[in-house]
């Protein structure tokens, strides 16, 4: 299998649905001639053409607006949001209409529409290119929210997500996106979505994270490992829905968890997470459940490596459950 980054992972889910479904389009800002401001796009243009392949004016709710009447007219389309935090114009357009439409008719209109948009913080973007929002989504009912961690998650989540007949949100973490590589399965291949993946093996403390923090908590493990306390890692992939199966089943062998993201504590998704673990494995837990996250300050350009959880703040908070 080639090693790839997540960029030529995406890039690479992107052609092959072009090429296999004529209905898949790609819209937003820069996403042709220029082929976005991380390249992801890159050569798509050239490929499929200015009809399937759509530069978009500077207008976050107008790109999703018109993405939403391309898929109710049985297109497939992928917007692009060029950065997360950018999406708040379009927030009407997701929250009132995409997430509604199946319900509001009745099942008669489904919405098969991608947003891909990057996430979280670690390039010194400062508070406008480094925010987490994806709690603010996975409270819409009618949302489903990806974040890939790996290249090869990137490939097959994103295939499944333009074949979904239902809005889907896919959160790409913009600081390993060529910093993470791996063996990626060349052609069609899909990562079905709502499963999480066990990235190492633990008996000691269940730790949960998504995106780009599934490094630092790795990271984070091994040295833990040396002190004697083996941490389990459960890459969710899908947040929302959240595979709470296997979420109990880590939580029932180790009996404490660390829950790891980059948005701000307070309502932050893995005070759900908390509240469905205290709900469904309550009486296995040997400790109490921890949250290692952002603060609840905006996202800030100087101090933006204290802001993020990273191994050496996650370390501790593992040591402490498995010593509790």
């Amino acid at each position: 299998m080639p090693v790839l980054n997540m960029v030529q992972a995406i890039t690479d889910a992107l052609t092959l649905e072009m090429a296999r479904d004529p209905r898949v389009v790609v819209l937003g800002e820069d996403v042709a001639k220029v082929g976005g401001v991380f390249r992801v796009t890159r050569g798509l243009y050239e490929r499929y053409g200015e009809d399937r392949v759509i530069d978009t004016p500077l207008c976050e709710n107008g790109i999703v607006g018109a993405a939403i009447g391309m898929a109710l007219y049985g297109m497939r389309p992928v917007a692009e949001i060029q950065f997360a935090d950018f999406i708040y114009p379009a927030y009407d357009q997701i929250v009132s209409e995409l997430a509604k439409i199946r319900y509001r008719s009745g099942g008669e209109y489904d919405v098969p529409l991608v947003i891909r948009t990057p996430v979280g913080g670690g390039i010194r973007g400062g508070l406008y290119h480094s925010q987490s929002p994806e709690s603010l989504f996975i409270h819409v009912a009618g949302l489903k929210v990806v974040c890939p961690a790996t290249p090869e998650d990137a490939k097959g989540l994103l295939i499944a997500a333009i074949r979904d007949p239902d809005p889907v949100l896919f959160f790409e973490p913009k600081r390993v996106y060529r910093a993470a590589k791996g063996e990626v399965p060349e052609g069609d291949f899909t990562v079905p979505l709502g499963r999480a993946r066990i990235a190492r093996e633990g008996n000691d403390v269940s730790v949960i994270a998504w995106g780009a923090m599934l490094y630092e908590c790795l990271a984070a493990a091994e040295t833990a490992a040396a002190e004697g306390v083996e941490c389990e890692v459960l890459d969710l992939r899908t947040l929302w829905p959240v595979d709470i199966d296997a979420i109990v089943e880590s939580v029932k062998k180790t009996g404490r968890v660390v829950i790891v993201h980059e948005a701000p504590k307070s309502c932050g998704f893995g005070a759900e997470l908390v509240a469905l673990i205290n709900e469904k494995a309550f009486v296995h837990l040997e400790a109490p459940p921890a949250r290692v996250t952002g603060y609840d300050t905006p996202f800030p350009y100087t101090l933006e490596m204290e802001y993020l959880p990273l191994a050496h703040r996650i370390l501790p908070a593992m040591l402490t459950a498995a010593h509790y």
